[in-house]
């Protein structure tokens, strides 16, 4: 059996079904699925993984209905709240990535005080995507490198893969070598598209809501059941 992922990213999708499901409101939906986002950072950091990557709003997810909009930002506000102490403590560095200017005001506080909080930690990587996109991301990145280009402080022979990647959100990072999306659906929805270049995909079909421990310990193991030839072949 391989070593487990050093990154898992995971899209937690289904709160929305599971709400609809059990008869719930969507935003009850929501608060159920931060109970199990609880369990996986716990699980996670207390198992090796070295970074965590959730998709918590994507830049699209504001064309949603107002109130399941604005129930999604005030979890923002409970979460960083009820949590940052804990995984202070437990040393989890937050990063937030994505469009963090584009959010509220008052979210937008939030989430730089618990970046900076967390900045001296040693432990786990924590990034949550809010206002994220990955074409964004990756045009973004582009463009500071134009930049860099046109004020002559880097060449087109010096322009390569790493100072290309010291540019995205997830500077100085490993990519992705897990993807998990729960609930049965089948594609990444413009998530870490760069950093996922090589990366194993497992679509659990259990809603996020439903997704255990166990559930999460069943996706490691068959990744690292997997044999990764990243473009080579089986010797």
């Amino acid at each position: 059996m391989k070593p487990q992922p050093a990154h898992v990213a995971i899209i937690m999708d289904g709160n929305g079904r599971w709400a609809k499901k059990h008869l719930l409101s969507v935003a009850s939906g929501h608060r159920k699925g931060v109970e199990t986002l609880r369990e996986i950072i716990r699980f996670s950091s207390d198992n090796g993984i070295k970074v965590l990557t959730l998709f918590a709003f994507s830049t699209e997810n504001w064309s949603r209905s107002k109130e399941e909009v604005s129930a999604l930002m005030q979890l923002i506000l409970e979460y960083f709240k009820s949590e940052i102490d804990e995984l202070h403590k437990n040393n989890v560095i937050i990063r937030i990535i994505g469009d963090i200017d584009g959010l509220p005001k008052l979210q937008r506080e939030t989430v730089l005080s618990a970046m900076q909080k967390t900045a001296s930690n040693t432990g786990m990587y924590l990034n949550i995507a809010l206002n994220y996109g990955g074409r964004g991301e990756i045009l973004s990145a582009a463009k500071k490198l134009c930049k860099l280009y046109k004020d002559d402080k880097i060449s087109l022979d010096d322009i390569n893969e790493d100072n290309f990647q010291d540019l995205l959100y997830t500077k100085g990072q490993p990519p992705v070598d897990l993807l998990i999306r729960t609930s049965g659906e089948m594609r990444i929805s413009n998530f870490l598209l760069y950093q996922c270049a090589y990366a194993e995909f497992i679509f659990n079909p259990v809603l996020w809501p439903d997704y255990t421990v166990e559930e999460y310990k069943k996706d490691l193991k068959a990744y690292m059941d997997r044999d990764r030839r990243f473009g080579g072949r089986t010797q």
